[in-house]
């Protein structure tokens, strides 16, 4: 935790699945405490990949914005960078007497920025151990690799799906360092927080959230995913180690090939977003810090009332937050 973390208001972070709101909630927040917004989705950092991540268009932006856009789609980007880019932004709005919303439904995202993680090394370029076992994945699959971590690392590879290529590799590459993934990932939930921190978290009903996806999704189309993902095609993005693969982009890619019709590919793309928003709410549920707000409703005016319970919950843990004034004024909530 940084030495002066105590003298700070806590970093209200605004989380959720996918479509439940978070961006609009945390603009209206920023708006009303005078802060910028950081973006914590593991897809928005890729400039130029603004249709199918559901980046806030600059023109609906009412305050600064800062986690977009500062990576290219060509290149590798990590958690780490991430932890390490985020960090600097809030401790430069600090130093500047002002902070943030964070806003993202990236969980890993969020708590290697607000708590006390510290991750292993391990470069994702030109790392020989991840090259090695990438090979083996592509040409044996991921569940021949697993079965290969099985016998080395039971534990880890019983934490792990036989499916998920990318943790098993970085299981490997972990070993290699002398770290265990199992053992890492019993002592994930024991991290402490960096920052103070107050965590607001949009509840949608399940069949709510459905239908906005799925009209997300056909907005995405009618916006130019496909001419998006043509245009990242012909910068190189298609060579990216992650972009290629994000939801919405691989299946235009695959519609772009000859592999999906159109309508194939939005119905792929409906099914993979409603398992990832599924995956972010099981994500989220075990964080027990988080205050939850109803947010079925998505009118203008219920998201300027949820945006003041947001504000009020804020407000109440500025309170609770130890201050050494003993006043509760520093949150910069404006009425």
């Amino acid at each position: 935790m940084p030495a002066d973390a105590a003298h700070t208001p806590p970093v209200p972070a605004v989380v959720g699945a996918t479509a439940s709101g978070k961006s609009l909630v945390a603009d209206l927040m920023a708006q009303r405490l005078g802060f910028a917004v950081l973006s914590a989705d593991s897809m928005q950092v890729y400039a130029g990949m603004d249709v199918g991540t559901g980046k806030v268009p600059v023109e609906q932006r009412h305050v600064d914005y800062y986690g977009l856009d500062i990576a290219d789609p060509a290149c590798p980007y990590s958690v780490a960078s991430f932890q390490q880019y985020g960090r600097s932004v809030i401790e430069r709005l600090f130093s500047e007497g002002s902070g943030c919303v964070v806003c993202g439904g990236t969980g890993l995202y969020i708590k290697a920025l607000l708590d006390d993680m510290v991750f292993p090394a391990g470069e994702q370029v030109g790392n020989p151990v991840r090259d090695k076992y990438n090979q083996l994945v592509d040409e044996h699959g991921p569940h021949h690799v697993w079965g290969m971590l099985n016998d080395v690392d039971p534990a880890s590879a019983q934490a792990i799906d036989p499916h998920d290529a990318k943790r098993i590799v970085r299981a490997f590459e972990m070993l290699e360092t002398g770290v265990s993934y199992a053992e890492q990932k019993e002592a994930f939930s024991q991290i402490g927080a960096y920052y103070p921190a107050c965590y607001i978290g949009l509840r949608v009903e399940p069949d709510v959230l459905r239908a906005r996806i799925d009209a997300r999704v056909e907005d995405m189309f009618a916006q130019g995913l496909v001419e998006e993902t043509e245009r990242l095609r012909a910068a190189g993005a298609d060579e990216g180690l992650t972009a290629k693969k994000a939801i919405g982009y691989a299946q235009a890619n695959a519609y772009l090939d000859g592999r999906m019709t159109l309508d194939e590919a939005k119905e792929s793309v409906k099914v993979a977003t409603h398992q990832y928003a599924k995956r972010q709410r099981t994500w989220f549920r075990k964080d027990a810090r988080i205050t939850w707000l109803d947010a079925d409703d998505n009118s203008a005016e219920a998201f300027e009332a949820l945006a003041c319970e947001a504000l009020d919950v804020y407000e109440r843990a500025c309170v609770q937050l130890e201050r050494p004034d003993g006043t509760d004024e520093a949150c910069g909530v404006v009425s």
